[in-house]
């Protein structure tokens, strides 16, 4: 499975950080301030659950990789 973490955004004056799994077809995508999924393919509802237990555990990790992102670099390389 691959991970990929946005960068650090504004949305109605919070900051979002927007977590994207994939594996071959199947993607989820989550929210890290609450450690919801706000959209899926494909994941069974108990493989949501635990994506969801992922990002709470690894919030401190997904943070860092969130501010690592550089949004120009990413556009322009992607």
């Amino acid at each position: 499975m691959n991970m990929s973490v946005s960068s650090i955004v504004s949305k109605d004056g919070k900051r979002e950080i927007y977590v994207l799994f994939t594996e071959g077809e199947r993607n989820a995508e989550g929210r890290l301030s609450d450690y919801k999924m706000i959209s899926s393919r494909g994941f069974t509802r108990e493989e949501n659950d635990m994506l969801e237990a992922y990002m709470r555990r690894e919030k401190d990790r997904i943070l860092q990789m969130a501010k690592s992102v550089n949004v120009m670099d990413a556009f322009l390389n992607g």
